[in-house]
């Protein structure tokens, strides 16, 4: 099984997108597919043995919108089905056939673009554009209608013309007003038509066709009054309506766009013992890559000569730079700051870091919440319930209650435009676009919307103690030292017979005296598994545990109380004597990362349990959960038992979330109902865990819960609207509160506004301050974190 993320291009109504997952989802070997309207993209899982990703896009070419393939950063790394020309011109005999079957591609995706009223292969952008021109047309023709037209009756228009009958000139300015703008809704209508589903535009065009055709019909073929004006200033609000919702669909996909453009387009590679720059897109595995002071690292790799510092903040969002040496790592689109350095090319493109965080947001974005599931069910019969309210309007008008033919048709063609399904429909995906896309830029990557969603309801969080809660490694967390001795002495002892050890408590005393001046050594020996001895500035110094302190009778100074009460705690207690008589004691233990303890303060605060699940004894455990304010400790566990105890805690009836590394943690990240991987770093492709936090900092488990409830909000609120605007607009559009009625035109302008309103509301999530969520306003840098 294969999972592919695609192109659907041209997609004018939220309908239209069901209308191709159900075609898609006909094609033999498809197990799944999930489009997103908003960012123009499908989540396709399909089995490669039946079919494969040409026969897919074909498909979608085949519904009326144009696919150009996989939505993948293209400088990084080809598509999976490029049109071929060079590995088709490599056989004899068959370069022009390659590019007469390319040009012929490319001009068949034209043409279903120009049939959409669309440009060929247009991107987002530059639909927009196509929307706005569109509206400015029709809108600019509108002004002569409104004017000419007995609607306007603000003054006495000019006489048409070349002597044309009024009727006549209002017919050719509407016409011009109303074909060329609306056409991408009668192409849309017949697609979606075709594909079995009715959609947003198939009332668009029952409201503007049946008011043209009526007012063509009362112009040309029977006696009654046209209302050509109507119709023309409808269109104008609906394509207002449109231009802003597509800005906003356009909005809602910066995030993807900024991290498809993070790696560089061009790479230089050693070929030949020469260096070449080619695009980033051709490097291959193995390939030497040179990177000099300012250069941005194309693809990941493992250094080989030279040292440098590397600007990983895309990454980790970590501001420091980190140092590079040979045998280090380096990642794709992170920035060389100082050295130069060659490194080989392990992981190139789609394998790259970046592309798969590119293809995990763009699959959380494409995933439908379970309320989007009702919304889109909602949305379809929405469209049925519009039509046949419609219908029975007119016939409770017309030959009931007796009205006019041209009043029956006015409520009907408002019941028509009222009707709003792309305001339900956009509710959801619309919070979620913006949502996971502000994760992925505070590197937090949500797997799927139903994560997103999930994460709202928890009422425990367990975090695995070490490298999660904890640095993972050993540091200095107390000194205690005896009268008329200083701490810096005591360390600076400990650090100078430490010298060129690599033994984890070395290396935790000597980075902890960094900045110390240390005396010379000398007659150093090591004592197999109690310490060491040496001698420092004339004196004989001991370093090691309490054993050896008993064998050379050094005096303890008062201190057995102070290394009872650490050891009590659960730290490593290194004593250090001097000439016989004990000078100090240095705890050393796995500190707390810095974020911890005010991430639990904020996490209870905000009514969310907090656990530490650890395989160290009840002592060491108590003593972190105590430093952290954490009250419920699960000590003791094996590797083996941490999924049960996730069974245990959901056995009470409580949602639980699991925060690990994402390696021995993946039994219980499974487990839970939501799994936190964090640190994940360039392993991004975690299939434990639902959501991955690229930096290893517990805070960032509260801005992902922060941002689950912040959308979840944003969802209820679309909703809300969307349901009570549809609920009151029928009956308003159906004169049921006659004499109150509602012109075609404000029909428009409220349907427009409901569904701009429901995009613009999401997009608001990228201005709220959540905590440990940093606010974006423009380009990648951040305007605002909260912390502590």
């Amino acid at each position: 099984m294969k999972t592919s993320i695609v192109e659907v291009g041209g997609l004018l109504s939220v309908l239209s997108a069901r209308g191709v997952e159900k075609q898609l989802l006909r094609l033999p070997g498809v197990k799944k597919a999930e489009i997103n309207y908003v960012a123009g993209s499908a989540t396709v899982a399909y089995d490669e043995a039946v079919v494969d990703l040409k026969a897919i896009k074909a498909r979608v070419n085949e519904c009326g919108y144009h696919c150009a393939g996989e939505r993948l950063p293209k400088h990084i790394c080809e598509p999976e089905d490029p049109p071929g020309e060079a590995a088709v011109a490599a056989i004899p005999g068959h370069a022009e056939h390659a590019r007469a079957a390319i040009t012929e591609h490319a001009g068949a995706r034209d043409e279903m673009a120009h049939e959409m009223g669309h440009g060929g292969g247009m991107d987002m952008q530059a639909m927009v554009r196509d929307m706005r021109n569109r509206f400015w047309v029709a809108f600019l023709f509108t002004i002569p209608i409104f004017i000419y037209s007995p609607m306007g009756g603000l003054f006495t228009p000019p006489a048409p013309p070349f002597g044309l009958d009024l009727d006549l000139w209002l017919f050719l300015l509407a016409t011009v007003a109303v074909i060329w703008p609306s056409w991408p809704f009668f192409v849309a209508a017949w697609r979606a038509l075709h594909n079995g589903v009715l959609n947003m535009a198939v009332l668009v065009v029952l409201s503007v066709g049946t008011g043209y055709l009526f007012s063509l019909g009362a112009t040309f073929f029977f006696e009654g009054v046209q209302f050509f004006e109507a119709v023309a200033v409808l269109l104008v609000f609906i394509l207002l309506g449109h231009w802003l919702e597509m800005r906003a669909r356009a909005g809602a996909s910066d995030a993807i766009r900024s991290l498809m453009d993070l790696a560089p387009p061009m790479a230089t590679v050693l070929r030949d013992g020469q260096e070449r720059e080619v695009p980033t897109a051709d490097v291959l595995k193995d390939d030497i890559v040179v990177i000099r002071p300012g250069n941005k690292i194309p693809v990941d790799g493992e250094v080989l000569e030279g040292e440098s510092q590397v600007d990983e903040s895309m990454l980790t969002g970590e501001s420091m730079p980190v140092a590079k040496k040979p045998g280090d790592t380096v990642i794709g689109a992170t920035i060389n700051k100082s050295g130069s350095f060659r490194y080989r090319a392990t992981k190139v493109g789609a394998d790259t870091a970046l592309a798969q965080i590119v293809k995990l947001v763009q699959a959380a974005q494409n995933s439908k919440a379970p309320a989007q599931l009702l919304a889109d069910k909602a949305s379809q019969w929405l469209v049925v319930i519009a039509i046949v309210i419609g219908l029975l309007t007119f016939a409770a008008w017309f030959w009931w209650i007796g009205q006019t033919l041209l009043f029956a048709v006015t409520l009907t063609i408002t019941v028509f435009v009222i009707a709003c399904p792309d305001a339900l429909g956009l509710a959801t995906p619309m919070a979620v676009m913006v949502g996971t896309g502000l994760g992925a830029k505070n590197g937090i990557l949500f797997k799927n919307a139903s994560a997103l969603e999930d994460a709202t309801r928890l009422d425990i969080v367990v975090f695995d103690k070490t490298g999660t809660l904890t640095l993972g490694e050993p540091q200095v967390v107390e000194i205690v030292v005896a009268p008329d001795t200083s701490e810096d002495a005591v360390l600076a002892l400990a650090a100078t017979v430490e010298q060129g050890s690599d033994h984890p408590l070395a290396q935790a005393i000597q980075h902890k005296a960094a900045g110390l001046k240390l005396e010379s050594l000398a007659g150093f020996a090591n004592i197999e598994g109690k310490g060491a001895r040496a001698e420092v500035g004339g004196k004989t110094v001991l370093l090691g545990n309490r054993r050896l302190m008993e064998e050379e009778k050094v005096i303890m100074a008062g201190l057995e109380l102070q290394a009872a009460r650490l050891q009590g705690a659960g730290q490593t207690v290194v004593y250090v004597g001097a000439d016989s008589r004990l000078v100090g004691l240095i705890a050393i233990a796995d500190a707390p990362r810095p974020t911890a303890a005010a991430m639990v303060r904020k996490m209870q605060a905000r009514g969310v349990e907090v656990a530490m699940l650890t395989g160290d004894n009840r002592a060491t455990a108590e003593r972190i959960a105590g430093e952290l304010g954490i009250g419920t400790v699960i000590a003791d566990v094996l590797p083996g038992q941490k999924a049960d105890r996730i069974k245990e805690l959901q056995s009470q009836g409580k949602k639980v979330g699991m925060v690990g590394d994402g390696v021995n943690d993946a039994p219980a990240l499974t487990q839970a109902d939501v799994g936190f991987a964090i640190g994940a770093g360039t392993d991004v492709a975690m299939e434990s865990a639902d959501v991955v936090l690229m930096k290893s900092d517990p805070y960032d488990v509260l801005g992902a819960i922060e941002l689950s409830r912040a959308t979840l909000r944003k969802m209820h609120q679309n909703l809300f609207w969307a349901v009570a605007y549809n609920v009151i607009a029928f009956p308003a559009a159906a004169g049921v509160f006659y004499p109150l009625v509602i012109s075609p035109e404000v029909a428009a302008l409220a349907m427009s506004g409901s569904s701009a309103l429901v995009a613009v509301n999401a997009l608001l999530l990228k201005r709220t301050r959540l905590e440990g969520i940093r606010v974006f306003r423009s380009g990648p840098a951040a305007v605002s974190v909260t912390r502590y």
